[in-house]
């Protein structure tokens, strides 16, 4: 349910180099001798923390970079990956902490390369390492949670009014699972939570969201999403010394692998599920984050109103799609459901609590923001 959770329902070939063929490879199409290197998390890519000694490209060379190799179903999708690496350029240019791509020997942003098994192809690139600590490692609080939803807002506006590139449509992705729109294709994993009180809510929240949500996603304000930006995939670091109470700044944005078209209200929805996960008042934490975003871009009434269902509907996506991929991939079934204990209660109190209580408290919180500076 976070990054190191999520995954597509799809086949694919996960990349499987050892350090010794990762090290060649950065050698042979980067031109960097690699000093060390190790594995970082990953399900369906391949990743490693690489540091370098010396550049054949001169004193521009940073010394630590993510090797990024893309495994062979996404690698296939050459102008998706494209924009992708695009667009974090575009935002680290604009100010962002954004990862920025070290060029291939031949002046390209990626390179496809022959895999280690078969015939597979995997799309490699070269990112700049972002230092930090990931939010699932903090203890968050309302200055965090605030600036978090501030984040989501103004990567989403910055990306609608300003970003251009020729191939920006391979971002309709319109069967993408991840998509918070597509949440009706969960129909089609959902046998995976076999028959009880879990799969109940799941059907509920199915159900409202085909009444209630879709008929209205003509009304909401499109924009291209980040669509993961969740515990893992946002770095920062403490900006006071103060132990009892901290005050954090966003020091990295990870992971655009999720990016697709899709409504301003589905990255607040998304932010706000995944700061739920680890908290210890998950449903103290959507205010918070609303606040941030609407001091960027103010929800209107009707997206407002579909907020406590795109939250539910991203629990019941991570949730039945962990449990499907963990039927496919029994051996990686405890890594697949790590976070799934936690988000099935979140999901079950929020239905218990039910919708007119839960937004009360996230509008009631974000609305004391209007008065006050954020904590």
């Amino acid at each position: 349910m976070s990054s190191g959770n999520d995954c597509r329902p799809q086949t694919f070939t996960k990349p499987a180099l050892s350090e010794k063929e990762a090290a060649e490879l950065v050698d042979r199409v980067f031109g960097l001798k690699v000093s060390w290197l190790r594995p970082l998390p990953s399900y369906d890519d391949q990743n490693f923390h690489v540091r370098v000694s010396g550049s054949s490209k001169g004193a521009e060379c940073a010394d630590e970079y993510v090797l990024k190799i893309t495994n062979s179903e996404d690698s296939r999708e050459p102008d998706l990956i494209r924009v992708q690496t695009q667009a974090m350029m575009f935002l680290s240019a604009e100010g962002f902490p954004s990862a920025t791509p070290y060029l291939t020997k031949d002046g390209s942003i990626m390179s496809l390369e022959s895999g280690d098994t078969g015939n597979k192809k995997h799309m490699v690139r070269l990112l700049t390492y972002l230092p930090g600590t990931p939010v699932a490692k903090i203890a968050t609080n309302a200055q965090i949670l605030y600036e978090i939803g501030k984040l989501a807002a103004s990567l989403d506006k910055v990306l609608a009014e300003k970003f251009h590139h020729p191939s920006v449509k391979s971002l309709h992705r319109g069967q993408f699972i991840w998509n918070l729109a597509n949440v009706p294709l969960l129909e089609q994993y959902i046998d995976a939570l076999g028959q009880n009180k879990y799969r109940a809510v799941v059907e509920q929240v199915i159900e409202q969201f085909k009444g209630k949500v879709i008929p209205k996603l003509s009304s909401f304000r499109a924009c291209i999403n980040h669509g993961d930006l969740n515990d893992h995939n946002i770095l920062v670091d403490s900006s006071s010394a103060s132990l009892e109470n901290p005050q954090y700044r966003v020091s990295g944005i990870l992971d655009f692998s999720d990016m697709s078209y899709g409504y301003y209200v589905f990255e607040v929805a998304i932010a706000i599920m995944y700061m739920m996960i680890e908290s210890s008042d998950p449903l103290g934490v959507g205010g918070h984050v609303l606040a941030g975003f609407e001091s960027v871009v103010p929800l209107t009434a009707e997206e407002r109103g579909a907020l406590f269902l795109l939250v539910s509907g991203r629990f019941a996506q991570s949730l039945v799609i962990a449990a499907h991929t963990a039927l496919l991939y029994p051996e990686n079934k405890e890594y697949l459901m790590i976070t799934a204990k936690s988000g099935w209660k979140h999901l079950m109190t929020m239905f218990e609590m039910g919708q007119e209580a839960v937004e009360k408290k996230w509008f009631e919180t974000a609305q004391a923001y209007t008065h006050r500076a954020p904590a």
